[in-house]
This record gives C-alpha cells, sequence and structure tokens, in this order.
C-alpha cells in the first residue's frame, strides 16, 4: 500500500478517536456544569441559612437590649419608691403630731388630755416601726454587749453585778436585725475599797 492509502485508512480511525475525545470533553464538561450547578445550589442554601441565623441572633440581641433596659426602669422606681409604704404608714403617725402640737398651744389645754394623746401618738410610731422591721434597744439591766451597747459612763455599783447597763441614756435600734444605732449607756462597775 502506498502512503496515500495508508492516511486514508488512518482518517477514520482518527476520526473516532477524535469524535471519542470530543465526547468525553462534553460529558466532563456536562459533569463540571452539574457539579457547578450543585455547589451553587448548596452555596445559596447556605446563605440563606446563614442570614435566617444573622436574623435570630439580630433579634435576641434586640431582646436582650430591651430587657436591660426594662430591668434598669424597674430598678430605678424600686429605689425611687421603696420607702413609699413606710412613708404611708408614718403619715397617720405626723397627723397626729400635728394635732397634739395645736391641741398643745391652747393655754386651756387638759395636760392628761394631752399626755393620753401623746402616748397614743407614741404607741402608733411604735407599731409603724414595728412592722418595718426596726426593734427599739432598751438593754437597762441587761449586761453590756458592745455589739449593741456603747458605753458612755461607769458607775459604781454593788447591787448589781460588773458589766451591767444601770442607765440608757439613749436608746439604740435595729432594723430587721442589723444595728442602726447603738444604745449609749452607763455600765456597773465594783465599788472601789478603801
Amino acid at each position: 500500500m502506498s502512503d496515500v492509502n495508508k492516511t486514508e485508512a488512518d482518517a477514520p480511525a482518527e476520526g473516532d478517536a477524535f469524535e471519542e475525545e470530543l465526547q468525553e470533553v462534553e460529558a466532563e464538561s456536562a459533569e463540571a456544569e452539574q457539579s457547578a450547578e450543585e455547589l451553587n445550589r448548596l452555596l445559596q442554601a447556605a446563605r440563606a441559612k446563614a442570614d435566617e441565623h444573622y436574623d435570630r441572633l439580630a433579634r435576641a440581641h434586640a431582646e436582650m437590649e430591651n430587657l436591660k433596659r426594662r430591668h434598669a426602669q424597674e430598678l430605678e422606681k424600686a429605689h425611687k419608691y421603696a420607702l413609699e409604704k413606710f412613708v404611708k404608714e408614718l403619715l397617720g403617725v405626723w397627723d397626729s403630731l400635728e394635732l397634739g402640737h395645736a391641741a398643745a398651744q391652747d393655754e386651756n389645754a387638759d395636760v392628761a388630755k394631752l399626755r393620753e394623746g401623746t402616748e397614743l401618738t407614741l404607741k402608733m410610731l411604735v407599731d409603724v416601726m414595728g412592722k418595718f422591721g426596726v426593734e427599739q434597744i432598751d438593754p437597762r439591766d441587761q449586761p453590756f454587749d458592745p455589739e449593741y451597747h456603747q458605753a458612755m459612763a461607769t458607775v459604781p455599783r454593788d447591787d448589781v453585778p460588773p458589766n451591767t447597763v444601770v442607765d440608757v441614756i439613749q436608746k439604740g435600734y435595729a432594723l430587721n436585725g442589723r444595728l442602726v444605732r447603738p444604745a449609749l449607756v452607763a455600765v456597773s462597775k465594783a465599788p472601789e475599797e478603801g
């Protein structure tokens, strides 16, 4: 065979090889296109999920800020109006003191009635204070306790044991068990011999 015949015989074989290669490239291109579409679809799904999470985060953040603001407002109101009930209870005592004072201004005032009114007003005050946890510390004839008493003087006495409160100069007060003001007291000591 001549070279011309050989080339003609090879031509269909080369055409087939080219055709196969072309089909392979087209198949790979189709696969790549499908893969790109799949990746694009996955990317869109991931973006949608990320956007959803971002929205949730933004809402949660806004809700937390609202809660902080609301809590701060409630705390401010609690501080501002904490004494409201106490003041309402004390107003009755105040009114009673004003009435007693006005009655005492009269030259013909009955002293017995003024005393009775003062005792009732004092009882009202003690009741109000007790209602809010204020306790009076009146330690007369009790052992001296430096946590609740402040010694202002010592008095030699042989009728009571040493370190006994014999006189209360000023009563002390505690609020719900916590000392507000110690009682100012005079305390006994053993008399000096000699």
